[in-house]
């Protein structure tokens, strides 16, 4: 049953002075994963199948990075790394505002090879398998980095552009 707290927003603490208690971040980030659906995406099956294969990318071509047991958390953590490293309005600005420059261009990118190889990536099936269509390794990964790309970008904009909102008082505006 959804209360009437869920329907309204997230709810991030403040402390006796009105500062955000950074403590309650995690449990926005779930509101979000919870009520949003374009954050909630990367519960999505297809999603997860994604991050999995570019995690196994990224291993594959020697790159060190953190292996992460599920796209959720990649998420989750990667909005409290860009809170702990965006710290002032400006910087936190700029962030978003990459963060939208990378949606833009992998969202573009994806429109072009979907169209130019008729991928059906609306029936909710297996990205990865889709992108079979592709004839060639290069554009088959480059269209899943971007699947990647498209929507982490997308749910960590949702969630860091509403968290600027509240510590700044102010709607984020590229």
């Amino acid at each position: 049953m959804t209360s009437e707290s869920d329907l309204k927003g997230p709810l991030l603490q403040r402390d006796e002075y009105g500062r955000v208690d950074v403590d309650s971040v995690p449990d926005v980030i779930e509101w979000f994963l919870s009520y949003d659906q374009r954050v909630a995406i990367i519960r999505h099956p297809s999603v997860e199948e994604v991050f999995q294969w570019k995690q196994q990318h990224a291993k594959a071509q020697g790159e060190e990075i953190f292996q992460f047991n599920r796209a959720e958390d990649r998420f989750a953590i990667g909005i409290i790394q860009a809170l702990a490293d965006n710290a002032t309005e400006r910087s936190l600005h700029e962030w978003i505002g990459q963060l939208l420059s990378a949606l833009d261009a992998a969202s573009k990118a994806n429109e072009t090879t979907a169209d130019a190889y008729k991928l059906d990536l609306q029936s909710g099936g297996s990205i990865v398998k889709e992108t079979e269509k592709i004839p060639f390794q290069r554009g088959r990964t480059e269209f899943l980095l971007n699947c990647w790309i498209e929507t982490l970008c997308t749910a960590e904009a949702r969630v860091l552009g509403w968290l600027y909102k509240e510590f700044y008082n102010r709607p984020y505006a590229p």
